[in-house]
Order: C-alpha cells, then structure tokens, then sequence
C-alpha cells in the first residue's frame, strides 16, 4: 500500500484526516506486505529581514515493512539550514537562524523512535549530519554553479513536462533587463510571468517556495504566451495581453501593480528561487 502527498489535516489524528484514514486502511490489510505513507509539509524560514513560507519545506516518509521494520525518512527542500546557500554564497545570519531548529526537530523524532538519526548521502548542495547539515565553507561546495548547473534545468524539466511541444514559444533567455508581472492565488505569489524590455523574449519564472502549484500556473501562462505569439503579438505586447487576460482558476491572477522591472532575468529567477 501506498499513500502519497494526503496533507498532515489539522490536526493530523483527527478521525476524518487522510492521515488517520490511511493508518486504519494500512491496519486492516493482511499478509506480509510494505505500507509506504509520505507527508509534504509546509513550514517557514527565518532570515534576519523577516520570516518565509514555502509549500514543502519537508517531505516525511514512513516505511512499515511486515509489520516489523519501521523507516522514517526525513527530507527538507530549503537551503535555510546550510551555511552555503544553493547559489553558492556563504550565509552565516541564516543558518544560525535555521540549523538550532532543525536540530532540534531530529532530537525530538530520535527521542520519538529511540535511535539517532542515519545521515543521508551527500549531494551537490549539501552534506547530511546527525544534527543537520555539515559546514562545508572549508571544503568548499560540491559545485561552483549548482544552481545554474541543475536547478535551472529541473525547474525547466517541471515546466516542460506539463505542455505539449511547440513551435510556437518566444525566445526563453534575455541578455538585458526584464519587465515581469506577478502571478498569485489566495495571497501567494506562484510565479513571474515576464519579457525582455528590448521585446526579443518572454516567459514565465516559477517561485520555488510555491511548491507544485507554480508550475501548473506557469503552464498555464506559458500556453497563454503561445497562444498571443500565433496572435502575431511581440513579447512586451503579450505581457501587456497577459495583464488583460482572464485566465483559468490553476492559473492564478496577475497581482495589480506592474508591470515591475529586474535588472536581468538572473535576478528575477533568484527572487523567485529564494522566496
């Protein structure tokens, strides 16, 4: 059996929760069988200008296996515990601010199933510990550019995989500054749709933070943008559209003010990689 994304519900052992659901179907099966139940939980980040939210800044995974072996698997989707931030950039105020907490998160789930916590296996940002994440500023990070080198790619793999192939899409980079609008549903940000202020581009940046949500708003924004270039539309005349356009409830609602400008499209992707 398998459970997969139910939300933790308020609160989560509340008879009518999915979780709770879940843990009565996993004890009526039989036989020698793994029960697999995986929980992504929103949370907020500290940083010395304010407090942040992102959609899944833990994924909690519980393993039974014949009802005998237990495995919790813990993992985190934000750099706040890191002293090296995904981008490369040392960040001492920020993970004094964050490492305390997640230490203390792993004592409290040790103390709960009466062992220490296993490290999991280092990667391109981070190195794992018993309390966290491991100082790397010594050694260095794994890459100089691992943003460029593979958030880039996945974020662009995300959006991708929700849309068909098309001929029909504007030229993606930008060299210069890019005018941007914000798209949001229920108060949040999900992402940026933006062009080139020299009208040779546009696209849509995702808010990582935002979770899954982002990218299903910017397959919707970048359908949109296909459709106003068969329209014979350039890129600043498409975001101008964007602004007018009534659009789909996933896609969100482009906010009132803008459209706003970043000096690069570099910029604009890390405002929305960060927050």
């Amino acid at each position: 059996m398998e459970l997969s994304g139910p939300g933790l519900g308020a609160p989560p052992w509340a008879p009518a929760s999915p979780f709770a659901r879940a843990v009565r179907e996993a004890d009526a099966l039989e036989g020698d069988l793994v029960v697999v139940i995986r929980l992504e939980c929103p949370g907020k980040w500290l940083e010395p200008g304010g407090t942040h939210r992102a959609e899944r800044l833990f994924a909690v995974q519980v393993e039974v296996w014949g009802g005998t072996l237990l495995v919790t698997t813990l993992e985190t989707y934000s750099d706040a515990w890191l002293t090296v931030d995904t981008r490369g950039r040392e960040q001492p105020e920020v993970h004094a601010l964050n490492a305390p907490r997640l230490a203390a998160a792993l004592d409290g789930i040790s103390a709960l199933l009466g062992g220490p916590p296993e490290p999991g296996e280092e990667n391109r940002y981070a190195a794992p510990s018993t309390t966290g994440f491991r100082d790397v500023r010594a050694e260095g990070p794994a890459y100089d550019d691992a943003w460029g080198t593979f958030e880039t790619l996945d974020r662009t793999r995300l959006l991708d995989s929700r849309l068909p192939e098309s001929e029909d899409d504007y030229e993606q980079t930008a060299d210069g500054p890019v005018r941007y609008l914000a798209v949001r549903r229920h108060g949040r940000t999900l992402g940026f749709v933006w062009a080139a202020a020299d009208d040779s581009a546009a696209g849509y940046v995702p808010r990582t933070a935002a979770g899954d949500e982002a990218f299903d708003a910017g397959a919707a924004w970048l359908t949109a943008l296909r459709e106003a270039r068969r329209s014979g539309l350039t890129p600043l005349a498409a975001l101008r559209d964007a602004g007018r356009r009534p659009a789909p409830p996933e896609a969100g609602v482009i906010a009132r003010e803008g459209p706003l400008e970043a000096p690069s499209l570099e910029a604009l992707e890390e405002l929305s990689g960060r927050y």
